[in-house]
């Protein structure tokens, strides 16, 4: 998923109306995998540090950390219990995690990394927090992204903070699939975990739309002739503005490759009782984004409702 803005706080979403008419035949979701049993702790700061223009990368120490699946997502909010209750801001907010280290073979605390941006008073916050200050964690959340098959192709699209969400994707499917990734930003100074990824061997681009680093222009230029270069069998996995999203979903389609995006929306709990993540299905009826979601089949997502 990709971090939402914090400047309002999250609120329920209005069921739309009308409903949307179901997509005739539309891709299965992807299949939900068992998943670890979301865990909620105060976890100390490790390292917290600037990474870009207004980016910031926070590494956490969590207690008991079950480990979660590439796509998954945790609720983050500064302060631990026991400390002065914050009511400004009163909600804690979703963040991707970028990548987890397994605790020791007895088990205790994982350093568990994620990418943010600065976007308002709570992402302002958790980027000012120090080494040593409780971070309130509730995680791992939602659905991640389905695994990528043996001796398949997959072909990573990641934009802005949606970079976050495929690291982990990234880096548990190299040594048994092929693997590339396109990484786009504004700027040099917007693009996150561009090393990190290009250390990992995987096939690896990179564009910016002033042309400050890598190729000049859109991820979707470097998608295209990816999606040309093989016939073997071949999934897109996005992450990243919605536009972005929408049009990797359609060259996918038009070249006859599945493709499953990772979505996003206000919430204010991750586990699906503000409501606040509802969003559209092709198959009918709404989903929630904590619960169902991030990740979907690009062919149950209503774009037209999105964008």
């Amino acid at each position: 998923m990709t971090e939402s803005s914090d400047a309002q706080p999250s609120k329920p979403n209005p069921t739309p109306n009308p409903t949307p008419n179901p997509t005739p035949n539309p891709t299965p979701m992807p299949t939900p995998m068992p998943l670890a049993t979301p865990i909620r702790v105060d976890a100390g700061v490790l390292e917290n540090y600037a990474d870009g223009a207004g980016n910031h990368r926070l590494s956490l120490e969590i207690p008991a950390w079950p480990g979660a699946e590439p796509g998954q997502f945790a609720m983050l909010s500064v302060g631990g219990e026991g400390e002065s209750e914050r009511t400004d801001p009163l909600l804690p907010r979703p963040m991707a995690i970028y990548r987890g280290h397994a605790p020791g073979p007895s088990g205790g605390a994982a350093r568990v990394d994620f990418l943010l941006k600065v976007t308002g008073r709570g992402t302002r916050l958790l980027a000012g927090a120090a080494p040593g200050q409780l971070i309130r964690v509730l995680g791992p959340l939602g659905q991640g992204f389905a695994p990528i098959q043996d001796d398949c192709r997959a072909i990573l699209v990641g934009g802005g903070t949606g970079i976050a969400s495929l690291y982990e994707l990234a880096s548990r499917a190299i040594s048994r699939a092929s693997v590339e990734v396109v990484l786009g930003a504004r700027n040099a100074g917007d693009l996150m975990g561009a090393e990190d990824f290009e250390a990992l061997g995987v096939g690896f681009q990179v564009t910016t739309e002033d042309g400050s680093r890598g190729q000049p222009g859109r991820v979707t230029d470097c998608l295209e002739p990816l999606l040309a270069a093989s016939s073997a069998p071949t999934t897109v996995y996005a992450c990243g503005p919605t536009p972005m999203m929408r049009a990797c979903a359609e060259m996918a389609a038009r070249a006859g490759v599945d493709c499953q995006v990772s979505l996003e929306n206000n919430m204010a709990c991750g586990f699906g009782v503000c409501l606040g993540c509802a969003v559209p299905v092709a198959s009918g009826g709404y989903s929630l984004i904590c619960r169902s979601g991030p990740v979907y089949a690009a062919d149950q997502v209503v774009w037209e409702a999105l964008v």
